[in-house]
């Protein structure tokens, strides 16, 4: 006979689950549940399923639209809806297609409460089954229906939110990397029993904190702890394989009857423990960090905005190249994240998304069981025939929680991109917000500044700040001289005076500002055209009057007569926007320079910069280029030029196109006039003093070795910067970085 208790519990469960299966619908509309299926899906997305009258169907993509995803996603406990695609992206379905011809406003509760032709009334195939994209954030508080996917795929862990709450004497500690492991379920925090909790299980939630590994942790303590803490577990085990890239993409486990602190019998709560990345060590361990010799990695990230992110390249024989997107996945991007000391890959790009590379392609349809150390040791096709670099992979990793965002802010702006910059710092024992001194504030300075707030690259760098109302508590200096080399993950990291602010400028008016932007330009110039194109022209001084109005000759052609001859090193320069924005000079049009003697308008004063140096590096001649003409001189197949200079037109590189300064133009050399015959070094960088910000600057120089006869010059072996291992650039010191000095160079 059952207690009346026992009857009150079953009778109160059975309310439940019927008042669950009614969520967001009145008395009026079909009960039905959702889910997501198909090929390919994640958590987050699939083809749309319906189950009405017990049985599950799918929905036809026939007026479908964006307000129709967003009630799918919000009845499913997303926040919202990113997209939809029609014609069964996610697969075939199976069964019934319960829904057509649906039309939602975007306010309705549920996908039954939308106008449709009825249930079951349709004259489609599973050819048209629509899915979703929600976003992952999920809503505060919703409580899921447990049984709603009981399909073939299992159900997948559903929470809103996961963290490592570190104990009381580890919580300033940044990154945190050690926790009683707690998850937010119907808006409140409850902890996992540890008693089916595995070393994979510890894998996926380091990897989705931003840390590549777990490791092991001293458990007495945090039995202690959680002796004395109040506990509030989670109804749930999980089961995790250990390669997932996030815990909601992980199974879930038996039902664990919730029963107070006996919940959990023969255990604890769950304790994680990880090891973070050397880029983001715990600060007691800078002084052991320098010890270590950085060895040549054999995976890298270019042309990403925030650490963590970029084009995918590998190092074979010496040569730098990129990975195909045939097959790119989640599993193979995470290998590279967790192997280059981030947590697991938040997302896999495909189709050059992060910008284009340069070199061979060397690897294809990459396979990773997503347990490897390397991509290396990932299982590829060698045979990268049929890929282009439009192709290129690229990833996105998950980071730790370092706060960085929250010690700089930006104010006044007219869009929250920009604005004066304004920094968090200690003065006299407390902390107070205050501004920057613009003294030698640039490209590199407003870099950091963006990157640190996740704002993407700088677009502009700016020394009077006084048309943006900036908060009026804030306008004390508190930081100045600031010097960055570009690389810094904090302003903080970049050079800078101590306590002792010293400002030539002043603040006020002067006070640093920045403007960001998601995607930069990037320039490569070609090694290739410079080496075939390169050849020795002696040319009269009485031709060369423009050229040394522009300061194209060597010194010594000042005391010469207009009857003497100088010795010109030619070639071309074909430079490509490899990147995701068009180049555009700083320099407003109105503000650009007229050279009657060529009669053009100059954008930039200095856009390349030529040099031959020395086998040491020693400068023994130099040449620069105005960008008197900048334009798509040609583009990719399929991309319409957008630049031309005549008439006063607009100068700039379109992204897919190349601007060619050819070899039989006024300043494309070096005068060598001077020089003795010997081996050298040819060395061309663009855009040498950041004017403009690109997405990758290692790529702007290139170095050939020359050698000089007398009468001719060879010139080979040309490299653009980046392109070779360390090892094999010890012949071009210097090529690595285009280590030019900021300020303007005078010839």
């Amino acid at each position: 006979m059952l207690h009346p208790v026992s009857i009150y519990c079953v009778l109160s469960t059975l309310l439940c689950m019927w008042a669950l299966c009614n969520t967001q619908s009145d008395s009026s509309t079909p009960a039905i549940q959702l889910r997501l299926a198909g090929e390919k899906k994640k958590p987050h997305e699939g083809r749309v399923e319906v189950l009405y009258n017990g049985e599950w169907g799918t929905v036809c993509d026939d007026d479908f639209s964006i307000y129709a995803a967003r009630v799918v996603c919000r009845e499913l406990g997303f926040v919202d809806a990113e997209s939809w695609s029609p014609s069964a992206k996610y697969g075939r379905g199976e069964g019934q297609i319960w829904l057509d011809n649906v039309h939602c406003s975007g306010g309705e509760k549920s996908l039954a409460q939308c106008e449709s032709n009825g249930f079951g009334v349709s004259d489609c195939k599973h050819s048209e089954d629509v899915g979703v994209v929600c976003n992952r954030k999920r809503i505060p508080g919703f409580k899921f229906i447990w049984n709603q996917a009981n399909s073939e795929q299992g159900l997948t862990v559903q929470v809103e939110d996961v963290r490592i709450r570190a104990t009381y004497s580890h919580r300033k500690r940044v990154p945190i990397t050690e926790g009683f492991l707690e998850v937010k379920d119907g808006g409140r925090w409850r902890q996992i029993c540890n008693e089916e909790w595995t070393e994979m299980n510890s894998r996926v939630i380091c990897g989705m904190h931003g840390f590549p590994g777990e490791k092991r942790f001293n458990t007495r303590p945090y039995k202690l702890l959680a002796k004395r803490r109040k506990k509030n577990y989670w109804g749930f085990s999980v089961n995790c394989t250990g390669n997932e890239a996030n815990l909601s993409d992980c199974k879930l486990g038996r039902e664990i009857e919730l029963k107070g602190n006996s919940t959990c019998g023969k255990g604890m709560p769950v304790v994680v423990s990880c090891v973070p990345g050397r880029a983001f060590a715990p600060s007691v361990s800078i002084g052991f960090r320098k010890a270590y010799r950085v060895e040549q990695p054999l995976v890298r990230l270019k042309g990403g905005a925030m650490i963590g992110e970029g084009r995918v390249e590998v190092l074979k024989n010496g040569e730098w190249g990129t990975v195909c997107d045939d097959s790119w996945n989640i599993q193979a991007a995470t290998v590279v994240c967790r192997e280059l000391g981030f947590g697991s890959a938040k997302e896999a790009l495909t189709s050059a998304r992060l910008g284009q590379g340069i070199g061979p392609v060397h690897m294809n349809e990459v396979e990773c069981s997503g347990f490897e150390k390397s991509l290396t040791e990932c299982r590829f096709n060698r045979d990268a025939l049929g890929c282009s670099h439009e192709e290129d992979a690229a990833v996105i990793c998950n980071v730790p929680a370092m706060g960085f965002h929250n010690r700089l802010r930006l104010n006044g702006g007219r869009n929250p991109y920009e604005g004066r910059v304004e920094v968090l710092a200690e003065r006299n024992g407390s902390l107070v917000w205050g501004t920057v001194c613009s003294d030698s504030w640039g490209t590199m300075e407003a870099m950091v500044v963006c990157r640190q707030l996740g704002l993407g690259f700088a677009s502009h760098a700016f020394q009077e700040t006084w048309y943006w109302q900036g908060d009026s508590s804030a306008d004390a200096l508190v930081m100045s001289g600031v010097r960055c080399s570009g690389t810094e993950l904090t302003l903080d990291q970049c050079l800078h005076h101590g306590k002792y602010i010293h400002c030539a400028k002043g603040g006020g008016r002067f006070a640093a500002g920045v403007s960001c932007t998601r995607t930069a330009p990037d320039l490569v110039l070609s090694a290739q055209v410079v080496e075939q194109t390169s050849y020795l022209e002696d040319r009269p001084m009485y031709a060369l009057q423009c050229a040394q109005e522009e300061n194209c000759l060597s010194s010594s052609a000042d005391k010469t007569d207009s009857s003497s001859y100088r010795r010109l090193l030619r070639f071309s320069s074909q430079i490509h926007n490899n990147g995701l924005a068009d180049f555009r000079p700083r320099a407003a049009q109105h503000s650009w320079i007229w050279h009657e003697c060529h009669r053009h308008y100059h954008s930039m004063e200095v856009f390349t910069h030529y040099d031959l140096l020395s086998l040491n590096g020693t400068k023994v001649a130099e040449g620069h280029k105005a960008s008197f003409c900048l334009e798509d001189t040609h583009c990719d197949e399929g991309i319409q030029k957008t630049y031309e200079c005549v008439n006063f037109g607009a100068q700039g590189i379109t992204v897919g196109c190349w601007d060619t300064y050819r070899h039989d133009i006024d300043c494309q050399w070096i005068d060598i006039t001077d020089v003795k015959p010997g081996d050298y070094i040819l060395r061309v960088v663009i855009n040498p003093n950041y004017e403009v910000a690109e997405s990758d600057y290692t790529n702007n120089i290139m170095k050939c070795r020359c050698r000089y006869d007398g009468q001719r010059i060879w010139t080979y072996n040309c490299r653009t910067g980046g392109s070779m291992s360390s090892e094999a650039e010890e012949m071009f010191p210097g090529l690595l970085t285009n280590q030019l000095s900021h300020s303007k160079i005078r010839f």
